[in-house]
C-alpha cells in the first residue's frame, strides 16, 4: 500500500456520488453518507494522527469466521470477543440447543446482533416473539426487557454489539450475572426507547427481505448514537489503484461485518485482503479506508460507526469516492 505522508490538506466531504465515478463507488457512498441539502465539498487542514494508530487486541485488521470457529472447535457454548471501541463491544457468541440467555435490558443504549447460523427464538419487551435464523438483523432499543433461546438441534451463532463500558440491567424475576466491580442494588426507573420503522424496526430478515424480495433498505439502524448501513453491491468492480485511499474518520474507528458474496479492504499501513461472508474487517481511528465489492454477483457489508452524522475526510482528487 503506497500510501505518501498526508501533511496538511483533505476534503471535506458531505456531498455524496459523482457522475465521474463508477455506478458501485456513487451508490456506496450515497448510502453511508446522507448529505445536507445544497451542502458541498471544502478544502480544510485535516487533523491526521502522525504516526498510524495501532489495532489493539481485540481488534486487528481481519477476523476471519473459518479462524474463530476452528478456534472454538467441539464447543457449543462460547464467546469470542473481537471488537473494542470507546462505544462498542463486538463479540462472535454461540449457544447450545437449548441454551436461554437471562432476560435484560441496557440502560441508555441499544444492543443488536446479526445471526449468523442456526436458529434462536427471541423475545422483546412489546414484540411478538419470533424466530430468526441466518442473517437476521436483530435490535433492542434502551431499556426494553429482552431474551433469547437457541431452538432447533444446533448451536445458534450471532455477531452481536453491545455498549461498550456498560453492565446490563434485569429485571426482579431475574439474578444479575456477576459482574466485576460492579454491584446490583434496587431502583425505580420509568421509560424505555422504542422502534421508529424509520428505519429502526425490531428484525430485518435480510435473506427474505433484501436478498430474495429485492427491497431496497441502506440502513439497519440509525439513533442519537448508533449508525449502521446495509451497503450492497449487485457486483464487483475493478479494484482501484494502491493511490486511491478511500477516506478516513477523525474520532472513531470502523468495523464491517461482511453477510453476502465477496468484497476487498485496503486500510492504511496494511496489505490489500479479500473477504466473505462472516468475515470482519477493522480500521482503527485516523487510518485510510477503501472498501469495494469485489468478484462476480451481490455482496454486502454492514458498517459500524457511532455517529449518525459521521464526517468522512477525504483527498482532494477522490472527494466523492473510494468505498465506506
Amino acid at each position: 500500500m503506497s500510501f505518501i505522508k498526508w501533511t496538511t490538506v483533505a476534503a471535506l466531504a458531505l456531498a455524496a456520488g459523482s457522475d465521474a465515478l463508477p455506478d458501485a463507488w456513487a451508490q456506496t457512498q450515497a448510502q453511508a453518507t446522507a448529505p445536507a441539502a445544497g451542502s458541498k465539498n471544502i478544502i480544510a487542514w485535516a487533523a491526521k494522527p502522525a504516526k498510524l494508530p495501532p489495532f489493539v487486541a481485540p481488534n486487528k485488521l481481519v477476523w476471519r469466521l473459518a479462524d474463530v470457529l476452528a478456534a472454538h472447535k467441539g464447543k457449543q457454548n462460547w464467546k469470542q470477543a473481537v471488537f473494542h471501541s470507546r462505544d462498542y463491544d463486538g463479540a462472535w457468541i454461540s449457544m447450545a440447543p437449548g441454551e436461554k440467555t437471562k432476560t435484560q435490558f441496557y440502560a441508555d443504549d441499544r444492543v443488536f446482533w446479526v445471526v449468523q447460523s442456526g436458529q434462536m427464538k427471541v423475545t422483546i419487551e412489546g414484540q411478538e416473539p419470533f424466530i430468526a435464523s441466518k442473517h437476521f438483523l436483530i435490535q433492542v432499543p434502551k431499556r426494553l426487557q429482552y431474551s433469547m433461546e437457541t431452538v432447533g438441534s444446533e448451536p445458534s451463532l450471532r455477531f452481536e454489539m453491545r455498549p461498550a463500558g456498560e453492565s446490563p440491567d434485569y429485571p426482579l424475576s431475574e439474578t444479575p450475572t456477576p459482574v466485576k466491580g460492579v454491584q446490583y442494588i434496587k431502583a425505580v426507573y420509568s421509560g424505555h426507547g422504542d422502534y421508529d420503522g424509520k428505519p429502526n424496526v425490531p428484525y430485518i430478515d435480510f435473506e427474505k427481505q433484501i436478498v430474495q424480495g429485492g427491497e431496497k433498505r441502506g440502513v439497519w439502524l440509525r439513533d442519537d448514537h448508533n449508525y449502521v448501513t446495509i451497503l450492497r453491491s449487485q457486483k464487483g468492480v475493478p479494484t482501484p489503484p494502491d493511490n486511491v485511499w478511500g477516506h478516513y474518520h477523525a474520532n472513531f474507528p470502523e468495523i464491517w461485518l461482511i453477510i453476502e458474496g465477496t468484497q476487498q479492504f485496503l486500510v492504511e499501513g496494511e496489505k490489500l485482503v479479500t473477504v466473505t461472508d462472516g468475515d470482519l474487517v477493522a480500521a482503527p481511528t485516523g487510518r485510510w479506508h477503501r472498501a469495494m465489492p469485489y468478484s462476480e454477483g451481490p455482496s454486502t457489508r454492514l458498517a459500524y460507526i457511532p455517529r449518525p452524522d459521521n464526517l468522512h475526510w477525504y483527498q482532494p482528487e477522490q472527494a466523492n469516492g473510494g468505498g465506506n
